[in-house]
């Protein structure tokens, strides 16, 4: 009994140990891989492939597209909402956007569906322009100004009735500077031109910028094309933001383009500036779209940020909670090898049920024979109710042993019985063999055949 109780927990270590290994190892698969900690700093050729299409834009439709640029899911949802509602304009037009649940600066591209839309189709652009303007504001400004330095030096970047073109020393320095702003400050015109041509022979075949053309654009003999302005409507009163090139970063005036559009509730937008009133990213607005790396997600406590926690808490939680449901159904497997089942019942009792005495019989070692097999059944533990004690009749309760060792009946039979048994045996051996069983013994044998299914 000891030995089969040692081998039974010996199986149920092994099962879970088992079963623990193959649960890691599932969670190990289905995991998500983790994010790099921090992303190395865009280079300078990567960083002028992604600004190139937009360098050249006025300074103040510039700055929009950096701080909406962070937001790209809102980038498409404000560009399909441009295509639905071509025609609107005015009070209706804020009322709609009011609405919206989009950052201010998205909804001021409203007014520039071409834009909107260049800034939706390429949106891998988008993504990488908005996860450098988070990284590092001062990089990709620089980046714009090397390459209008370039456009100037080719003779393609100067004043025109569309824009003026200014160069501007920045104070306390020997850096140069070259801003544009609209001619006229009520209409914007988007220029429109090929990157690879405008600054010059591009120097990194490795990153050649995209080029983009406007539906309807009539391609002219002039390097920078300007299509029909946009007028400074409804939609441009949520412009709030200035490019700083003194300071390399974006500038937030919210009471900035009030005389365009007095419609704003203005105070639930002052999370987007800060107290030196830079531009302030919101991460509610990023709406779950993951950030370039782990360390600019924890930098702004995104959503991002949060759920990335969350998934990995949940899986290690599924791993210990797998743990523990492992561990629990081995402790119910243990635990139903010992419970009071009626069989562990019978072979906890045993001893007393084994050892009562054969009915109508006084007790003696013979009769109170253990039960060789504790299967705990009512069959296999009752004693016989032998009427003799003849050895014809012990044989006979003893058939069951001939079909599993019939050879060793004798020995067996001895083991169980005992000696005092063989010597109280009236009859002889041979005369037990030679004389056929009572209708007793009979009835004995055919508890021996019970015996016999042990």
């Amino acid at each position: 009994m000891a030995t089969r109780k040692t081998k039974a927990l010996a199986l149920i270590a092994l099962f879970i140990h088992a079963q623990a290994a193959s649960l890691l190892a599932q969670t190990a698969d289905s995991a998500p891989p983790a994010a790099p900690p921090s992303a190395p700093p865009l280079s300078n050729e990567e960083l002028d492939q992604i600004v190139a299409p937009i360098a050249l834009y006025p300074d103040s439709l510039l700055s929009q597209i950096f701080m909406a640029s962070t937001y790209p899911l809102e980038i498409v949802q404000a560009d399909r909402f441009a295509k639905a509602n071509p025609k609107l304009t005015g009070d209706a037009l804020t009322t709609q956007l009011e609405s919206q649940p989009w950052d201010p600066s998205v909804k001021s591209l409203v007014n520039f569906p071409t834009v909107l839309a260049m800034m939706s189709e390429h949106l891998d652009s988008t993504i990488k322009l908005g996860d450098a303007f988070l990284a590092d504001q001062k990089s990709v400004m620089d980046a714009v100004q090397r390459l209008r330095a370039k456009a100037q030096a080719a003779g393609n970047l100067q004043t025109t009735p569309q824009q003026t073109v200014i160069i501007e020393q920045v104070p306390q320095t020997t850096v140069q500077v070259i801003r544009i702003e609209p001619a006229t400050p009520q209409v914007i015109y988007v220029p429109t031109y090929n990157p690879v041509v405008v600054y010059g022979p591009w120097p990194y075949p490795t990153y050649p910028p995209y080029y983009y053309r406007p539906p309807g654009y009539v391609a002219t003999s002039a390097v920078i094309g300007f299509g029909v302005g946009f007028a400074c409507g409804a939609a441009w009163g949520y412009a709030w933001g200035n490019c700083n090139w003194n300071n390399n970063n974006v500038n937030v005036n919210i009471n900035r383009n009030t005389n365009i559009n007095t419609n704003i509730n203005r105070s639930k937008y002052q999370n987007n500036v800060n107290n030196n009133g830079n531009w302030q990213h919101n991460p509610a607005h990023r709406q779950g779209v993951a950030y370039r790396d782990n360390t600019t997600a924890q930098r702004f406590n995104s959503a991002s940020s949060n759920q990335a926690i969350q998934s990995r808490e949940a899986y290690r939680g599924r791993s210990d909670t797998g743990q523990q449901n492992v561990n629990r159904g081995a402790a119910d497997q243990s635990r139903g090898q010992n419970a009071a089942s009626p069989s562990n019942r019978a072979n906890a009792a045993q001893t007393g049920i084994q050892n009562r005495p054969a009915s109508g019989q006084t007790a003696n070692p013979g009769q109170n024979r253990p039960n060789t097999t504790p299967t705990g059944s009512a069959a296999q533990n009752r004693p016989a109710n032998s009427t003799g004690n003849s050895a014809s009749q012990n044989r006979a309760t003893n058939t069951g042993f001939s079909g599993v060792d019939g050879a060793g009946n004798d020995t067996r039979s001895a083991s169980q019985r005992g000696s005092t048994s063989r010597s109280s045996t009236p009859n002889s051996a041979g005369a037990s063999r030679a004389s056929p069983p009572s209708s007793g013994g009979a009835g004995r044998g055919g508890g021996g055949g019970g015996g016999g299914r042990r």
